[in-house]
């Protein structure tokens, strides 16, 4: 199976991930390309930051950029993390920077590669002009239930709604974000830590490493997951939570805590 892996980071589920698929018998990695993320439309990026901080309010966009480090630095204490770049410099595997991820430069690289599988790995929307290249277009791995999380970060949500489960889900890409057909999904309990903020790395960390062993198994059954992936069907589509939102996944957090420490 020729692999092309498509990501807006070299550290994170890249840089988690690509080792195990590396060392993987019926896996070929034909490159990884890393979009810099350059702003095509100012203008409407602009525009959309405005609307989201008046859906959640300063204080939740405040908190969220406070959060970003549960889901970045806090994980590597309990996961092993590469740097992508250095790691497809030691091993021979292509590795190529793009300015955007749905740029010129991305489609074209897509084309040389002639991959039979492209993989998504930590990126946001997806044009149709680079996910329908590879042979069977695109999967991705999102770190939560769906179609129930769209778009959501892992675990808070969960705890929002007083759930005690969170899980992955290995999904084909389509023309929105987080609703292709469900090739594979797996369901975690949630382990309790001391801070919210150890609950959510340390439960990520174990995401990714349920996450890449399911990525596996795909790819190695490639024919019998594809081809019989379930349509998700109407789902929930989450965002950054505002102040008040993120008050209740605290207390929830503490509620549930306590709950399943009897």
């Amino acid at each position: 199976m020729k692999v092309i892996i498509l990501t807006t980071s070299v550290y994170g589920t890249t840089g988690h991930h690509l080792p195990v698929l590396h060392q993987c018998k019926d896996v070929k990695i034909a490159m990884v390309v890393v979009s810099e993320g350059q702003v095509i439309n100012k203008k409407n990026q602009y525009l959309r930051r405005i609307k989201k901080i008046l859906k959640i309010g300063i204080l939740g966009a405040m908190n969220g950029v406070k959060m970003r480090k549960w889901y970045n630095e806090d994980v590597n204490k309990y996961c092993r993390i590469e740097n992508a770049e250095d790691y497809c410099k030691q091993n021979n595997i292509p590795f190529r920077k793009v300015p955007s991820t749905n740029s010129v430069e991305t489609v074209q690289l897509f084309k040389e590669a002639g991959a039979d599988i492209g993989l998504s790995l930590g990126n946001g929307y997806i044009s149709k002009k680079v996910f329908s290249v590879p042979k069977w277009g695109m999967l991705n791995i999102h770190h939560e239930v769906l179609p129930q999380y769209q778009n959501a970060q892992s675990i808070i949500w969960q705890l929002y709604n007083g759930s005690v489960v969170t899980g992955y889900t290995i999904h084909k890409i389509d023309k929105h974000i987080d609703t292709g057909e469900i090739v594979l999904q797996e369901k975690l309990p949630i382990i309790f830590r001391d801070t919210l903020a150890d609950t959510v790395a340390f439960n990520y960390a174990r995401l990714f490493d349920a996450s890449v062993q399911g990525l596996v198994r795909v790819l190695e059954n490639f024919d019998r997951c594809f081809f019989n992936a379930k349509p998700q069907g109407a789902g929930t589509s989450y965002t950054t939570p505002s102040y008040r939102q993120f008050l209740k996944i605290e207390k929830q957090f503490k509620k549930l805590k306590q709950h399943t420490a009897k």
